[in-house]
């Protein structure tokens, strides 16, 4: 089977988007493809390094999430970054044969400076990230990372630093990891902007059914249409959009409610809330238990460790071989 190498940081609770850009495409790719799937917790440092006291609880939490929604640590490696100092190892080789302007021309760098200008990040650690996501895919030998567009240019880096070592060392030691490229259904935050935790304008995975109503009834909705009896445009409301990746068999239906005026956004939103609810529900229900069994929790992420290591362990001696070290 190919392999597939992939990540999320613990900053904070997984939310709808989280499984709507990411979580849902890990889940589907378990049967065709080895899936290593890595708590990016060096990473999350990098924004993060001022307040690591949550860190343990979020990564928990999150793996839960992980598992509760359908990934199957039977199917694949769940496991800890830091938990696996290869990375960190191999992150320095890289590091050595890096040109300075490879990682300064990354177009996500300076707007990730700007985005979180409140965090500091305009560090040496933060310049080098995209190597340490190249040697978090080179050490599992990757032959696809799933991406969006927005993401090539790091994986591009990744692709140049394989081509420079093997020039460099005259031996093949990595695979030149391939876009696997997902289309990402729209889902904004509840207010229009992005759904961030820095915003608190998101659903999270397990979010409680007060809650979710409250928000859902908060969503911004056509700013042209204040009464009930006008008629709407569903293509600029937020609502519709989330009916559109929540129920699209409803999708016409709700937008002819809308551009005909037979329901009010506050209605149309209730009933979104329902359909929000009862996707959320049993996944919600199943992540307790597997908290309520933390024993359990630990011994799937042990698993992944020793999977994981021996995995890295391999690919870091021969890269240190070829090297001469």
């Amino acid at each position: 089977m190919k392999r597939i190498l992939s990540g999320m940081r613990p900053t904070g609770k997984l939310h709808l988007g989280h499984w709507v850009g990411a979580l849902s495409n890990w889940v589907s790719l378990q049967d065709n493809y080895q899936c290593f799937f890595m708590v990016a917790d060096w990473h999350a440092l990098m924004s993060e390094y001022k307040n690591t006291g949550q860190m343990q609880q979020l990564l928990l939490d999150n793996v839960a999430d992980w598992l509760a929604w359908g990934i199957d640590p039977e199917k694949s490696v769940v496991f800890i970054q830091s938990q696996v100092p290869a990375h960190l190892e191999l992150f320095i080789i890289l590091s050595l044969i890096t040109p300075l302007g490879w990682v300064w021309r990354c177009p996500t760098f300076k707007e990730q400076i700007r985005q979180l200008k409140d965090k500091e990040v305009n560090t040496y650690a933060f310049l080098g990230y995209p190597v340490l996501q190249a040697a978090d895919i080179l050490l599992y030998r990757a032959d696809f990372v799933p991406v969006g567009e927005d993401q090539l240019p790091h994986l591009e880096i990744t692709r140049e630093l394989v081509r420079r070592f093997h020039f460099l060392y005259k031996r093949e030691v990595f695979i030149e990891p391939q876009p696997l490229l997902t289309k990402i259904p729209k889902l904004l935050g509840l207010d229009g902007r992005k759904m961030s935790k820095s915003y608190n304008n998101y659903i999270s995975l397990d979010e409680e059914k007060e809650s979710l109503r409250k928000k859902v009834l908060s969503m911004f909705t056509d700013p042209e249409r204040k009464y009930k009896h006008q008629p709407g445009r569903p293509h600029v409301c937020n609502v519709f959009s989330y009916y559109n990746v929540f129920s699209p068999k409803m999708s016409s239906q709700v937008e002819n409610w809308c551009r005909q005026a037979e329901k009010g956004c506050k209605e149309c939103k209730a009933i979104l809330a329902d359909i929000i609810e009862e996707f959320i529900l049993p996944h919600r229900e199943k992540k307790k238990k597997i908290l309520k069994e933390k024993k359990m929790l630990y011994n799937i992420l042990e698993e992944g460790r020793k999977k994981a290591s021996s995995f890295a362990e391999a690919t870091l001696k021969e890269a240190k071989k070829v090297m001469g070290l």
